[in-house]
């Protein structure tokens, strides 16, 4: 299996490193062929700007969707951003690795989505009519490929709960895991969440290492996420609903785009 991990932390030599490494040595271990885009040893740009569409005429207005589109279909993108789009059409599984910063991934990372996801490539797919509205959300570019998130947190697994302060980690990690992963096609796994990182001793960390080892080795296997797939009866078209009937009693928020397991 080939295995993209784009990884997100301003210190190689800090627990996310060393987390790096574990995930790494276990998964060359198992056999996997293994690629880093470390972003910040990258200077990875993180903006969006014309410098990005080479093609983009000096006098015209810019519109990233479009200038992405015609960039792609073109091949007139950046050649930073074309040799990450070749690394996701490379990979089975792509791993994001990042701290939790302000509930959300850091800004590099968040360029390099912005960036590398090129309408055409990661989004704008598919037949868009009155049955079809278009290819995502379970379908898409990167179907058949499976995604996860390795991400750490300075704050204890209660405040990450479902009555904790900060919010269920599920919820705050949703607009990741449902609208940058699953929306063109990945197939999307549980989390891996390691917390209270700024207080791991050796043996703590020893735990959460032999737990990260442990996630690598069943990246084939482990169950996904059951996200409902779009084209596939659950919502209605055009307003992208869940089908009122689906939805069980008393469930709401994101939840509900969670399809009942079958075995």
């Amino acid at each position: 299996m080939n295995v993209l991990i784009v990884f997100a932390h301003p210190e190689r030599q800090s627990l996310n490193g060393a987390l790096l490494d574990v995930a790494v040595r276990e998964l060359e271990a198992q056999g996997h062929k293994v690629q880093v885009s470390d972003l910040y040893t990258m200077h990875w740009k993180a903006t969006v700007d014309r410098d990005d569409f080479p093609g983009l005429s000096s006098d015209a207005s810019l519109k990233v969707w479009k200038a992405s589109h015609d960039g792609f279909a073109a091949g007139d993108l950046t050649e930073d951003v074309k040799a990450e789009q070749e690394k996701l059409r490379w990979a089975d599984t792509v791993i994001l690795q990042f701290p939790l910063w302000w509930f959300a991934m850091p800004a590099i990372l968040k360029g390099w989505v912005d960036r590398v996801y090129a309408s055409g490539f990661a989004y704008g797919v598919g037949e868009h009519s009155d049955k079809r509205w278009g290819d995502r959300y379970g379908e898409g570019v990167m179907e058949g490929k499976r995604a996860m998130l390795i991400v750490t947190a300075g704050g204890w697994p209660e405040h990450y709960s479902e009555r904790g302060i900060n919010g269920p980690i599920d919820d705050l990690l949703f607009p990741i895991n449902h609208g940058i992963l699953f929306y063109p096609g990945f197939t999307v796994l549980p989390p891996f969440v390691a917390y209270r990182v700024d207080r791991l001793d050796d043996a703590k960390f020893g735990v959460v290492a032999d737990q990260l080892r442990e996630r690598m080795r069943t990246l084939e296997t482990i169950r996904p996420i059951p996200y409902r797939r779009q084209n596939y009866g659950d919502y209605q078209i055009p307003t992208m609903e869940v089908l009122p009937e689906l939805v069980p009693p008393g469930v709401k928020g994101f939840e509900v785009h969670l399809a009942p397991e079958r075995d």
